[in-house]
């Protein structure tokens, strides 16, 4: 599998954020809780090398707690403050402004010997697409002032959004990188809907879903589809191990197309639907030491 998805305005999104990094003191970077490396762009700590970092961990209450736990060791390592976060519900949003005053304590005591007792924060917002920057910002501000939805490419043009005197937000469109070198990063964006669904089949898709929970959660497919999972015997194809266990998914759904033939078409896009709604238990499909 080789996903490729470039399109002209990421490559425009880009060059924004470089033209716009002199005019914010920080960068918060959204990725999701649950994939943290496949849901950040790499060219990111490129692009923003310099400008004190926030890292917030959204979707966290869909991710491993102890999963977390380590992301967010790992991500102090490399320097960066972090927060966790539930963009939905706003869980952790609320602390966005101390966290970030905390991460620029030096500077914001620089301004006050300045006399600039009033300047207001200013952090831009970035990450791939679909991972809730959008709603995140709606969230701080306590109104819809960035479009929110829940599929990739939404937000297009950058937005400032003022959410008090002591802090304005800069939005920014969501941007990937020209190509995904390693296989695991293009399924963990397609599993959590952070590239479009029609990038590869759906079938496939839920297929090597099936192994990836098998081998990290397989007490999740058996108690919310009632199949029997077996350890995947070694040299064995992930999407031939996957596939029977989507076949036993729908036979337990009882999902038949005429003829009575499975249909395994209707199970993966449920099994899909339902691991992206949190329907499937809480997961982190990567950790630091992977």
């Amino acid at each position: 599998m080789n996903i490729q998805w470039y399109p002209g305005h990421m490559t425009k999104t880009r060059r924004q954020i470089e033209a716009d990094l002199g005019q914010v003191d920080m960068v918060a970077e959204i990725i999701d809780a649950r994939i943290p490396i496949s849901s950040r762009n790499p060219d990111i700590d490129v692009i923003c090398a310099g400008k004190p970092r926030l890292v917030v961990l959204n979707r966290a209450d869909q991710a491993d707690r102890s999963g977390n736990e380590s992301w967010a060791r790992y991500f102090r390592g490399k320097g960066c403050a972090v927060l966790e976060t539930d963009a939905k519900t706003g869980k952790g949003v609320n602390q966005f402004s101390a966290a970030s005053r905390e991460l620029l304590k030096e500077q914001l005591e620089k301004w006050r010997l300045k006399g600039l007792v009033g300047r207001p924060i200013r952090a831009m917002i970035v990450g791939v697409p679909n991972v809730g920057k959008s709603t995140f910002i709606n969230q701080i501000a306590k109104r819809k002032s960035a479009k929110a939805g829940d599929r990739p490419g939404v937000t297009r043009g950058k937005q400032w959004v003022t959410v008090d005197q002591g802090l304005s937000l800069l939005d920014t469109p969501g941007i990937l990188w020209p190509k995904f070198e390693d296989e695991r990063v293009g399924l963990h964006l397609a599993y959590t809907g952070a590239v479009k669904d029609d990038i590869m089949d759906m079938e496939t898709l839920a297929c090597r879903l099936m192994d990836d929970l098998a081998q990290r959660y397989p007490e999740a497919l058996r108690e919310r589809y009632k199949v029997d999972v077996t350890l995947r015997e070694e040299g064995q194809d992930p999407v031939a191990y996957g596939y029977g266990l989507l076949q036993a998914a729908a036979a337990k759904r009882g999902f038949r197309i005429s003829g009575g033939e499975l249909d395994t078409e209707r199970m993966a896009r449920i099994l899909l639907d339902e691991l992206r709604a949190g329907k499937l238990g809480r997961f982190t499909l990567e950790l630091p030491e992977e």
